[in-house]
């Protein structure tokens, strides 16, 4: 379990998106974060907050440009990636951050 919050932790630094329309599809929809042969579910709140791995991953998120920073109570260090613009509701994408890559579909 420690692994999944941990690995939970660092994707949600690889998913951060990126241009107005994909950022308020994922911030609106939420999404699924694939690592491996885990599914991590990512709701995001407009009061800026975000929950995953059923509650055990909390945080805040913000939008910076082109991209959504967050930070956790696994990383309290803020992270921001970048994602492809145009995406929404049902799309599937790969992200890449300092942590490596990581599927991720909106919800």
């Amino acid at each position: 379990m420690r692994r999944l919050l941990i690995a939970t932790a660092g994707v949600l630094a690889l998913s951060t998106p990126a241009f107005a329309d994909t950022l308020q599809e994922v911030t609106t929809h939420g999404i699924v974060i694939t690592l491996g042969d885990m599914d991590i579910d990512v709701t995001y709140t407009p009061d800026g907050k975000f929950t995953a791995a059923d509650g055990q991953v909390t945080g805040t998120w913000k939008i910076d440009g082109d991209k959504l920073c967050t930070t956790s109570n696994f990383d309290p260090n803020e992270s921001c990636v970048a994602y492809p613009t145009g995406k929404k509701s049902g799309d599937s994408f790969e992200v890449t951050g300092p942590q490596g890559s990581a599927m991720v579909k909106i919800k």
